[in-house]
């Protein structure tokens, strides 16, 4: 068995959060790959030192004194060799760092030390051997990943050094230039470190006992979800669930590697298992048959009519080319005979409604276009709702019985998910409806 582990922020933002990370590691002699975030918030209040880095970018740029701010950059990481008792020389890394800063610095180098600092210390106290992710993980002057000279040259390393800790969030282009993710990307140097080494699990941990079923912001203490499918996570992550980076997902499903999202905070807890798919009990295929459920508001149904529509040969294709001409990107195109529609993000049309609905006119001459905004989509998300009969008419009662409008109902084709539009006014309370539907059918 072998496991890369990844730490975000708040799982590593003092010496005390380092010693359960060390609990952790000596817990499981598999766990050889560590991947560490640079520290998040302490208390509530505090600053994660990567947004204290983009300040200090900022300082630099515009010419304003920046000593304050690096130093206290320095004083986490000093506070955190302190509190574990390590013999890093932490001064001297800062001192060079330091040297490096000017006008000329990129962000991406400034804002990547909170994580190369953080797995110099982690190295230290796990006594692992440190790897610059400069050194391994490689991007293609286009910014993307070269996935197959990352893997060779992890896989490379692996070999040599049986237990490495790496900084997450960077890598390196080809002249050697540091070259960071978007936020939240050390979940996707956790995934591609998996992916090298062909690892038999990647643990993501974070301060979180796993993915929730809703969110924990409209319903209280909602049930953690033990098992999801990749695609599940892919429906909920698309409908506004906030779970991991997309692109996390990508190199472990690849490989068929299976991903355990786990809390620091509490390692007895069961988290979130994610694989390609499962083999349940009949009891296991009847209980919960919504895995989770999560939405977005503010969205516009653009309705178009037209008598006989459907012996009009190219007609929804027509009207499509509008909106990519415009550039506005679609959601869901629910149809009947003589009509469908169109469901966008308002904020994607408000600029161009005018020119839009004008363009409408002049390529397919509809007889109606009708516009309705302020629609929230939520996505009702199970791989048992295939074989659970049904499930669609105990929806439909559930949210009439609560005097919830229905504006859109949409399956997709897998039948993995069921899509509702809501007035936005609704949003919250159609969530509350259907999460407790699901519980009730447990």
């Amino acid at each position: 068995m072998l496991k890369v582990v990844k730490f975000g922020g708040s799982s590593l933002a003092s010496g005390e959060n380092f010693a359960k990370v060390k609990n952790i590691i000596n817990a499981d002699k598999s766990r050889a790959v560590v991947v560490v975030s640079a520290p998040g918030k302490r208390f509530s209040g505090d600053t994660k030192v990567t947004d204290l880095l983009y300040i200090l970018h900022a300082h630099i740029k515009y010419n304003a004194p920046f000593d304050d701010v690096f130093e206290k950059v320095a004083e986490r990481y000093k506070e955190i060799a302190a509190s574990c008792s390590l013999k890093q020389d932490i001064d001297s890394e800062l001192n060079t760092i330091k040297a490096n800063l000017n006008k000329k610095t990129s962000v991406d180098y400034i804002v990547s030390r909170g994580e190369y600092l953080n797995a110099k210390l982690m190295a230290e106290y796990l006594g692992f051997t440190f790897v610059d992710s400069a050194d391994w993980l490689i991007f293609d002057y286009n910014g993307k990943v070269n996935f197959d000279n990352s893997y060779e040259n992890l896989a490379a390393i692996v070999a040599k050094n049986k237990k490495i800790v790496v900084p997450g969030f960077y890598g390196s282009m080809p002249d050697g230039s540091v070259k960071t993710f978007s936020r939240g990307g050390s979940d996707i140097t956790g995934a591609i470190a998996a992916a090298a080494i062909d690892a038999d699990m990647y643990e993501n941990w974070t301060d979180v006992s796993g993915i929730m079923a809703v969110d924990p912001r409209i319903v209280a203490n909602p049930r953690p979800i033990e098992k999801v499918t990749f695609a599940e996570l892919r429906e909920l992550s698309y409908m506004g669930a906030e779970v991991l980076h997309e692109e996390t997902v990508f190199p472990v499903r690849s490989k068929n590697i299976p991903l355990y999202i786990k809390n620091t905070n509490d390692m007895t807890a069961p988290g979130t298992l994610v694989m390609e798919s499962f083999d349940e009990t009949e009891a296991e295929k009847k209980s919960h048959f919504i895995t989770g459920i999560s939405g977005k508001k503010h969205y516009s149904i653009i309705t178009i009519a037209k008598n006989r529509m459907n012996e009009e040969l190219g007609y929804i294709r027509k009207t499509l080319e509008v909106f990519e001409k415009l550039g506005i990107s679609i959601e869901h195109i629910p149809s009947s005979i003589d009509s469908f529609s169109i469901i966008v993000a308002s904020a994607d049309i408000e600029p161009h409604l005018h020119e839009l609905i004008t363009r409408i006119n002049e390529k397919v001459a509809p007889d109606s276009i009708k516009i309705a905004n302020d629609i929230s989509l939520i996505a009702i998300v199970g791989r048992k709702l295939a074989s659970n009969i049904g499930i669609s008419g105990k929806i439909f009662t559930a949210l009439g019985n609560n005097d919830i409008n229905i504006r859109v109902i949409e399956q997709g084709a897998d039948e993995l998910n069921i899509i509702v539009g809501v007035d936005d006014k609704d949003y919250s309370k159609t969530i509350k409806v259907l999460y407790n539907l699901s519980e009730v059918e447990e």
